[in-house]
């Protein structure tokens, strides 16, 4: 920590996934590492837009919950995304919210009662050290995080935050985090999709599917009909974010940020950076549809989203 840093977090309970993401690693594929950063970017945002940080500003990446924080000293931080029953000495907190904290409170965040994933926003943003311009933590790579290894917080974890006071604003009503169950996930269609045979391109856009409980930041298995390709191989191409590739057992699979740089399953095209976030929130066994738009819908979906954090 610098000595403008403020330190104040001490990890008291680590659970089984807090990791500092930031909006990611850009610009390094072609040496051959991934992304990266948060996986709902849209309630990291929202959270630092409570406290008047730029979206993109390193926060708390807070998966499944079992989570223990020590505030070690006063602030205003903010809470966005999944509702993982977070209290504040024993009292509940509200969810999508900005909140007050004293020095010697604890912060805990127990388990999911809707969403996945909750986003922890600090004054100025969690301090650590960039790792190819970015404190995105990747594990499977071993870059960013506290201590630019991509290792997970662990008990006795000290985050320091880089800015002082913060903002003390109110999520519009209109902003629903995260998403309800029975969702519908915007793609844009291209890469391989004129393969697929047309009974598989209609059953895609008007079946109900369901996220297996083999999903992880890498990517989400779908289960649902049984999708066919006419390509018998493929060489390997890059991987977009949101690439829904489609291997031998014809059950999709959703690639999110950590995932590899490149693949040769054939692929229906990617889910928009929008319905990825939203992906990001469901848990195994609920449902889903998905929809097809244009890369130009999805662009203008993207900048809307971003325009309403960077206007205030």
């Amino acid at each position: 920590m610098t000595a403008a840093t403020t330190a104040g977090l001490r990890v008291e309970r680590a659970g089984p996934q807090a990791l500092i993401q930031d909006a990611g690693r850009f610009g390094v594929r072609h040496l051959g590492v991934t992304q990266g950063g948060a996986l709902d970017w849209i309630s990291l945002g929202w959270a630092n837009w409570l406290l008047g940080n730029p979206p993109e500003t390193p926060g708390l990446e807070i998966a499944i919950g079992d989570l223990e924080l020590r505030i070690e000293a006063s602030a205003r931080l903010a809470l966005a995304g999944a509702d993982l029953g977070a209290t504040l000495d024993g009292r509940p907190l509200p969810n999508n919210a900005s909140f007050a904290v004293e020095a010697g409170q604890r912060l805990a965040f127990a388990a999911p009662v809707r969403g996945l994933r909750a986003y922890l926003a600090v004054p100025g943003g969690i301090d650590a050290e960039p790792v190819l311009g970015s404190v995105a933590t990747v594990t499977r790579e071993g870059l960013g995080g506290l201590d630019g290894h991509g290792r997970a917080l662990a008990a006795g974890d000290i985050l320091g935050w880089q800015g002082q006071g913060g903002a003390d604003r109110v999520l519009p009503g209109d902003v629903v985090l995260p998403p309800e169950a029975g969702t519908t996930l915007a793609l844009v269609p291209g890469a391989q999709i004129a393969h697929f045979s047309g009974d598989s391109v209609f059953a895609a856009f008007n079946r109900e599917w369901r996220v297996d409980d083999r999903a992880d930041r890498m990517g989400v298995r779908l289960l649902g009909p049984e999708l066919h390709c006419r390509l018998s191989g493929m060489i390997s191409e890059g991987i977009p974010l949101g690439a829904v590739q489609v291997p031998a057992d014809g059950q999709p699979i959703v690639l999110l940020n950590d995932r590899q740089t490149i693949g040769g399953y054939p692929r229906l095209g990617a889910l928009t950076p929008l319905a990825c976030a939203r992906l990001a929130q469901l848990a195994p066994g609920a449902s889903l549809r998905l929809t097809p738009v244009t890369a130009d819908q999805a662009r203008r979906a993207w900048l809307a989203c971003r325009a309403r954090w960077l206007d205030d």
